[in-house]
């Protein structure tokens, strides 16, 4: 089929056709977008999921190391002081340092610095503009 006869061919089809393939077409589009996207989604979710076996893993092997870290401190202290003493300054320095975390991470998880605030800006700015509108 020659471009004239394509043309010729779409000009003899009528509105209602036209509007029907264009339905169809669009139809058609939009589920290849969302497949497309969903196959995107599917490797970045894999992709996740191998970042995150790692991070496992390395969180797994520097606990170990962290402890071999702190018997050579209380090793090197033990040079000063007597070994019990030089393994509760250890422990006691070690446990100040987790609990900062702990709170920290607490802090940072607490609801009201997870809230969307900018999002829930837009959203009052939006209705602000709805209602100025209708009034």
């Amino acid at each position: 089929m020659t471009l004239h006869e394509g043309r010729a061919g779409a000009e003899s089809r009528s509105i209602g056709e036209l509007l029907r393939d264009l339905a169809n077409d669009s139809t058609r589009l939009v589920r290849d977008e969302i497949t497309l996207a969903r196959t995107e989604a599917q490797e970045k979710v894999r992709q996740v999921g191998g970042a995150v076996a790692m991070m496992a893993i390395g969180g797994v092997l520097a606990i170990p190391a962290i402890v071999l870290l702190l018997q050579a401190v209380v090793t090197l202290l033990s040079n000063f002081m007597y070994d019990w003493v030089a393994m509760l300054l250890v422990g006691i320095v070690v446990a100040v340092i987790g609990y900062l975390l702990v709170r920290k991470g607490q802090n940072d998880l607490s609801a009201s610095r997870l809230a969307p605030e900018r999002t829930a800006a837009n959203l009052r700015r939006d209705v602000n503009l709805v209602q100025e509108k209708v009034s």
